[in-house]
C-alpha cells in the first residue's frame, strides 16, 4: 500500500514545489503514451486538488449534469474521509469540467450527487502535452456525509487517484496505488492508499 503526503496549503498559493502522486500504475490495457499525476493540499476550508495528464489524442464529448466523463479522457480522485468508515466520495472530471460526483461503498451502492447540489467546480485547461483539472472540495461539504471529518496534522485519509479513457482512441486505466482486481474496477476502497495531513 502506498502512502503520501497532503501538504499544508502554502502562502502564497502555488503548486510548484508540492509532492506530486504519480499514477504509474498501468491497469486492464496494454502499454499507452500517457502518463498522470495528483498534486494535493488541505487548509481548514478544504483540499485542494490539481489532477493532470499527459495525452497526446485527448476525447472530450460529455458535458452537462448527467455526463459519463469516464468514457472521455478522465481524470479521477476517490477518498474515505473517515477512518473505519469503508464510504467514500469520488470525483471524475473530463477536460469539458463535466463532473461525476459519487458517494456509496462499492460501485453497486454508488448514489451518484447531482452537479447543483455540489460545491465543487472543476477548472479544466489544455496543456503543451496534454490536459489538467483543478478544484477544491470544501471541508463543510464533506462533513454533510461524514460529520466527523476534520482535516489536521497528523490525520489521514485513505484515496486513490486514476485516470482512464474507455472509449478514447487509446483506452486505458492507470492509477496512483495499484489495484487488485482482474477486470476494470476502481471503485474498491480496499485498494486505496494512504495520505497523511501534513
Amino acid at each position: 500500500m502506498r502512502t503520501g503526503i497532503i501538504a499544508r496549503k502554502p502562502e502564497p498559493f502555488s503548486w510548484d514545489g508540492l509532492p506530486a502522486l504519480p499514477m504509474d500504475n498501468l491497469l486492464w490495457s496494454p502499454p499507452v503514451p500517457i502518463s498522470a499525476e495528483a498534486k494535493l493540499c488541505y487548509d481548514g476550508d478544504a483540499i485542494y486538488v490539481l489532477l493532470s495528464a499527459q495525452e497526446p489524442h485527448i476525447r472530450a464529448e460529455h458535458t452537462g449534469r448527467l455526463g459519463m466523463p469516464c468514457e472521455d479522457s478522465c481524470l479521477e480522485f476517490f477518498f474515505s474521509p473517515v477512518p473505519g468508515d469503508s464510504r467514500y466520495l469520488n470525483i471524475e472530471c473530463n477536460p469539458n469540467g463535466c463532473l461525476y460526483l459519487g458517494l456509496g461503498s462499492g460501485a453497486r451502492t454508488l448514489v451518484r450527487l447531482l452537479p447543483e447540489d455540489v460545491p465543487i467546480q472543476p477548472q479544466p485547461r489544455r496543456t503543451a502535452n496534454g490536459w489538467a483539472v483543478e478544484y477544491s472540495v470544501p471541508t463543510v461539504f464533506v462533513r454533510r456525509f461524514f460529520p466527523e471529518f476534520s482535516p489536521a496534522p497528523g490525520g489521514s485519509i485513505r484515496a486513490n487517484c486514476y485516470k482512464c479513457g474507455d472509449l478514447t482512441p487509446q483506452p486505458h486505466y492507470l492509477s496512483w496505488n495499484p489495484v487488485a482486481s482482474p477486470e476494470p474496477d476502481f471503485h474498491r476502497p480496499a485498494d486505496f492508499g494512504i495520505l497523511y495531513f501534513e
